[in-house]
């Protein structure tokens, strides 16, 4: 069975992350054919669609009594986004931030990280902490819209404009994509669930080490092709906004959204090593989108080479706890 398990890991996350690049793209597609703003495409579809991976697998992962592997992935694909995604991406070509929408937003997720720090000391997150993360989620989303629309100028807005371009289609193939896509993204993500617990069970390991490693690292390939796709363009703040973007999504809406399902007993090693790290990153993300005094921000090569070196790092703990 074990084999078995293997094979529905790969078989899911591979299946996920092509679900979610059709679901983003039919979405994408039909709120343009319907007259919505690039801004706001950019802002809520494709950033709910890069983080709908997470979101699905979260939700199963809660409504299966898997706490560990629910919050594991939202935290995990945290990390992973500044630490791996970030890093790989300025190593490749130093992220420049120009855009006022990314450098508002970069305070809320620093802010929203110490929100969910805070509900995580008792060691449970209950149905009212669900419903002040998803409240917060979307208060945050309704200020970013409005912020985004005053500015029209922006140079996040100006690619977004690209970036929904890029996708357009026929309306009869968009919405065709766009429920495949949702459907796929749920089927897969059953098969992604059921393999990474049977595999934790099997070994002895957590599900909180299987979400926050494996699982953690295949629902972010979508941020990561993203990022890529908007660096080889040269859309600077487009690949940092799909971070920041999916940050948000994950703290507040795929924990919120896990914890309203059925509400999580929480590991006290999630605050004392996985938030600590999740928060150093968010903080350093937010030194370095701001940049020195009469500076623009930018996230260096070298900035780039430390992000990496600490994922390699937090990783090789995590993978020695195993082991040992």
């Amino acid at each position: 069975m074990m084999w078995l398990a293997l094979a529905a890991v790969v078989a899911g996350l591979a299946l996920l992350v092509w679900s979610a690049d059709r679901f983003v793209d039919g979405a994408s597609a039909t709120a343009n054919h319907a007259g919505m703003p690039p801004l706001l495409i950019g802002m809520l579809i494709i950033g709910f669609g890069t983080s709908a991976p997470e979101m699905v697998v979260s939700a199963l992962a809660a409504g299966q009594g898997n706490p560990g592997l629910a919050l594991g992935n939202a935290f995990g694909s945290n990390i992973t986004n500044i630490a791996l995604i970030i890093g790989l991406v300025a190593v490749i070509s130093p992220i420049k931030v120009h855009s006022q929408v990314v450098r508002k937003e970069l305070p809320i997720l620093l802010g929203i990280t110490l929100l969910v720090g805070y509900q995580l000391i008792d060691g449970f997150l209950s149905r009212t902490d669900a419903w002040i993360l998803l409240g917060a989620f979307f208060l945050i989303m309704g200020w970013s819209i409005f912020q985004g629309l005053r500015g029209r100028g922006d140079s996040l807005s100006q690619d977004f404009e690209e970036e929904v371009a890029t996708h357009a289609m026929p309306l009869g193939k968009a919405i065709f994509w766009l429920l495949l896509g949702l459907v796929l993204l749920i089927v897969s993500s059953r098969i992604l669930v059921w393999g990474a617990v049977y595999i934790a069970e099997s070994m002895g390991v957590s599900d909180l080490i299987i979400g926050l490693t494996v699982v953690a690292i295949g629902t972010s390939l979508p941020e990561l092709a993203s990022s890529l796709a908007a660096i080889r363009r040269n859309e600077h703040d487009l690949a940092l906004g799909n971070v920041i973007g999916s940050g948000l999504f994950n703290t507040l809406a795929v924990v919120g959204i896990a914890a309203g399902i059925s509400p999580l007993a929480v590991d006290p090693l999630v605050l004392q090593r996985d938030w600590v790290v999740m928060f150093a990153l968010t903080l350093l993300l937010l030194i370095m989108g701001f940049g020195s005094r009469g500076k623009g921000g930018e996230v260096t090569r070298v900035n780039g080479v430390l992000l990496l070196l600490a994922y390699i790092g937090y990783t090789g703990y995590l993978v020695s706890t195993i082991l040992t």
